[in-house]
C-alpha cells in the first residue's frame, strides 16, 4: 500500500513540474479551445499509456491536471467554465470520477 502511495505521489510530483514548466503562451494556446484541450489531454494520455501506466493511474494524473488549473488558471470557454465549476462543487469521490471520465473522453 505505501509503495502505491509513493507511486502516485511521485506521479503528482511529475505532472505538477510539467505543468509550471509550460510558458504562458504554450499554456494558452492549450486552453484557446476545448478541442485544443482535449487534443492535448489525449496525447498526454497516450503517451502515459506507452509509459505502462493504467486506466487509475491516468486517471490520478488527470486529477493533478485539473486540480492545478482550478486554481491556476481562469476557464477560457463554456466548457472549461463548466468543468471548473463541476471541480468546484464536487466532492473527491466525484472529482477521482470526473477524472477517469475526462481520460476516457480523451482516448
Amino acid at each position: 500500500m505505501n509503495h502505491d502511495y509513493n507511486t502516485t505521489n511521485g506521479q503528482a510530483d511529475k505532472v505538477n513540474e510539467k505543468l509550471q514548466d509550460l510558458s504562458s503562451e504554450q499554456t494558452a494556446e492549450i486552453l484557446e479551445n476545448f478541442d485544443e484541450f482535449k487534443s492535448y489531454l489525449g496525447k498526454k494520455v497516450a503517451k502515459g499509456e506507452k509509459l505502462g501506466l493504467n486506466e487509475e493511474q491516468l486517471a490520478n494524473a488527470a486529477k493533478v491536471a485539473a486540480e492545478y488549473l482550478a486554481k491556476n488558471e481562469s476557464p477560457r470557454n463554456r466548457e472549461e467554465k463548466l468543468l471548473q465549476e463541476l471541480w468546484k462543487t464536487g466532492t473527491e469521490e466525484e472529482k477521482h470520477m470526473l477524472s477517469h471520465m475526462l481520460v476516457k473522453l480523451v482516448k
